[in-house]
């Protein structure tokens, strides 16, 4: 639900808001002079679980077989590392 206050009334009340931003997701659109100034909305979720991923990667379009031969052409391509020479 977003809500449109006055910055005045955003002024007077600050910890309420961040209150209800906080615990019911609530987004408030302050206004100065009648004309939107910002918008306070909850942060994005920073987790992402391992469900998350799957469903991604469910989302993708499946690889084709022209795909797995460029990887396979890729991985002989690469050169060679060179030993390390100060291993004993």
């Amino acid at each position: 639900m977003r809500s449109h206050i006055p910055l005045t009334e955003a002024v007077r009340s600050f910890s309420e808001i961040l209150n209800r931003v906080q615990n019911d997701g609530e987004s408030f659109v302050v206004e100065r002079n009648g004309s939107a100034v910002c918008e306070i909305i909850p942060m994005k979720r920073k987790e992402f679980s391992g469900s998350d991923l799957a469903n991604l990667l469910r989302s993708l379009p499946k690889p084709d077989g022209e795909f797995f031969g460029v990887v396979e052409d890729l991985i002989a391509r690469q050169p060679l590392i060179a030993e390390n020479p100060w291993q004993d």
